[in-house]
């Protein structure tokens, strides 16, 4: 069972500048338990179990309540050592590729359950995550079901699967769905409308960061 409400919708907003620009960043916007904050990849790789620790601090300190944080690692081996160090630095989710080895992902799920923060499995580049999800010993917390950054640019075709939402729901009931790789606001309607429960934003941060609010604000009148 997630950390999350499952009968909440919430915008998780994913932060790759600098961990300076990051925290002027979150001291902009509303503060709001809707807003999941991401510890982006390039950000992790960048100032490591730092960046997950900051984020869990100023944004807990703003909204006055324990924060929830994801760590997108995009494990894809040694799932075990990943989660853990991921959540001494304070994450309550994590990410796993759902390219990775099942055995990986097994281990993944089993470890964010001991350490107790939420399983996510990335199903970037994988056609089929029913498929994925039939050979695992236990389920993820959440689903990704996400179109890459660079597939969102230069591969425009490229659709997100929300076709999956409900087949995944109808066979696992309480299971979150988080869409990734929609940056507009049609986009995150159409997200929440499909049945998801998260919807991913980053581009439009990281483009125009001092328009923070605003931006948060607008998508934010988009989750009811």
């Amino acid at each position: 069972m997630s950390l999350l409400n499952t009968r909440s919708k919430y915008l998780q907003i994913a932060f790759n500048r600098s961990l300076a620009e990051v925290q002027e960043m979150v001291s902009l916007l509303p503060p709001t338990p809707k807003i999941i904050i991401e510890a982006g990849t390039s950000l992790i790789k960048r100032y490591g179990q730092k960046a997950v620790s900051d984020l869990n601090y100023w944004w807990a300190e703003k909204i006055g309540q324990p924060a929830y944080i994801v760590a997108d690692l995009k494990t894809m081996d040694r799932g075990s050592a990943e989660v853990k160090s991921a959540a001494r630095a304070g994450a309550s989710a994590a990410t796993c590729l759902g390219l990775a080895p099942v055995e990986t992902i097994d281990e993944f799920i089993k470890n964010c359950e001991t350490h107790g923060i939420d399983s996510m499995v990335d199903m970037m580049n994988v056609p089929f995550p029913f498929e994925v999800l039939q050979k695992l010993k236990n389920l993820p917390d959440i689903v990704v079901l996400h179109r890459g950054a660079d597939e969102h640019i230069l591969n425009r075709e490229k659709q997100i699967p929300l076709n999956q939402i409900t087949r995944i729901k109808g066979a696992y009931g309480k299971i979150l769905i988080s869409i990734a790789g929609g940056e507009t606001t049609r986009e995150v309607v159409s997200d929440f409308f499909n049945g998801a429960d998260i919807a991913v934003v980053w581009r439009s941060f990281y483009e125009k960061p001092k328009d923070t609010s605003t931006l948060a604000q607008d998508f934010l009148k988009l989750i009811k």
